[in-house]
């Protein structure tokens, strides 16, 4: 019974309290399905989306503890619609699960008018997760497009995620208009150094990995950029040595370029001033898109490959086998035959023969020969007189001894024994 001023709980209440934390529950789901976000990016030009995390900490629950920051660690993963990867041209990188994620790639002309959706799939890595948003990316035709000169410089001193934040592009863009002074300059594409070919760098004095940057622009190339074909600079290029470069002050302050590597492409006169991207050894040739087998695949007959592999083989070693059981069995001549075949004087020479060699063995057994002196004793070992040799005659020497004992020796003194007694007696 309840005590007085309080009222216990009803099933009407505990079935409101379970249809609430349903409802929320549903609504957490339903929270997690976002709109679609639309994206317009100009084909040829770079694209880039940052995946923050701030934006997808809204749909997850907050820490149980209030005041305490929400810094769980978030991982993304990307894949175009009904596929289990992205598009060719798409790229994706995160360093750490406190990072965010940025897609870029440089879009494609064969991709104008397309949507592509592409499924952005958050996972928390402290409370297990996840929510998706859709990136709907609508390619747009870019005017003058393709550009017709291109340039591409490789920096040493950057990775891909630090070149494509958006203040460090706009500055190394600005540098190449300084030297370059075109009148249309775009960024056409980022490759990491990893992406051709290049190594990891080692976890010291803040070593980068190096990555590639192109551009763009509508105005033949400058004298500077041209610097690097000159004799000398290809010399020192060829003996690793950097190349001197007049407008090479104008990125140092920032920008480390390898200007052995630089990239001219001029697609007026189709000439390339430079030698073409070698792929490495682990970097695969673009041969389109994977076209799987069909459904429907044909029933494969396997009699004749187990005739071909088992019946062949095992019939030849049957045959094998049955040929030397022949020869082992059936051929056997016997010494019947073969005395029957053998000359009659050759077989009283073997028969004279085994004669003699057993008469000899029997006459072996009975012959005497001398003891050598060397296993006889010489002195006597009591009174150290010197024994003479023993005759052989005196002993059967077929059953001598190696070593003569106490008992064969003559004049052997007897040693005397003590009794129990205490007593000597000689």
């Amino acid at each position: 019974m309840p005590r007085g001023g309080e009222s216990s709980g009803s099933p009407g209440g505990r079935g409101g309290t379970s249809l609430t934390a349903l409802l929320l529950t549903v609504f957490t789901i339903l929270s997690k399905v976002q709109s679609d976000r639309n994206v317009y990016p100009s084909a040829g030009v770079l694209f880039v989306h940052v995946l923050e995390r701030e934006y997808f900490k809204g749909e997850f629950p907050p820490y149980p503890k209030p005041g305490e920051l929400n810094n769980d660690p978030i991982t993304f993963n990307t894949n175009l619609m009904g596929y289990p990867d992205r598009p060719g041209w798409l790229r994706y990188i995160q360093r750490t699960p406190y990072s965010d994620g940025v897609l870029y790639g440089s879009p494609t002309i064969e991709s104008v008018g397309k949507p592509t959706i592409i499924e952005i799939t958050a996972y928390n890595r402290r409370t297990f997760e996840t929510a998706r948003h859709n990136l709907v990316i609508n390619i747009m035709s870019a005017e003058d497009f393709p550009l017709p000169y291109k340039a591409e410089f490789f920096i040493k001193n950057m990775n891909v995620e630090e070149m494509l934040a958006s203040e460090v592009l706009g500055d190394f863009l600005g540098a190449v208009k300084n030297v370059w002074q075109p009148e249309r300059l775009n960024a056409i594409n980022i490759t990491s150094a990893l992406d051709r070919g290049g190594r990891v760098p080692l976890p010291i004095n803040n070593m980068k990995e190096g990555v590639y940057v192109m551009v763009g622009a509508d105005v033949t190339f400058s004298s500077c950029l041209r610097e690097f074909e000159n004799p000398q600079n290809q010399l020192r290029c060829s003996q690793e040595m950097e190349p001197v470069i007049t407008c090479d002050k104008k990125f140092r302050s920032q920008f480390q370029i390898d200007w052995c590597k630089i990239y001219l492409v001029d697609k007026i006169q189709h000439v390339f001033t430079s030698q073409d991207v070698v792929h490495r050894e682990g970097i695969l040739p673009d041969i389109g898109e994977y076209k799987p087998p069909s459904e429907s695949l044909k029933s494969r007959d396997y009699y004749s490959d187990f005739l071909i592999t088992l019946a062949i083989p095992s019939a030849i070693a049957l045959v094998l086998f049955l040929i030397l059981a022949y020869i082992m069995c059936c051929r056997r001549e016997g010494v019947e035959k073969r005395n029957m075949q053998t000359p009659d004087i050759q077989l009283v020479h073997h028969s004279a023969i085994q004669k003699s060699t057993k008469e000899l063995r029997e006459m072996s057994k009975h012959r005497e020969i001398a003891w050598p002196l060397s296993t006889l004793p010489v002195f006597h070992p009591i009174t150290g007189e010197i024994v003479p040799p023993v005759h052989p005659d005196s002993y059967d020497n077929t059953s001598m001894p190696l070593m003569q004992t106490q008992q064969n020796l003559p004049h052997q003194t007897q040693i005397p024994q003590q009794k129990t007694e205490g007593k000597w007696h000689s």
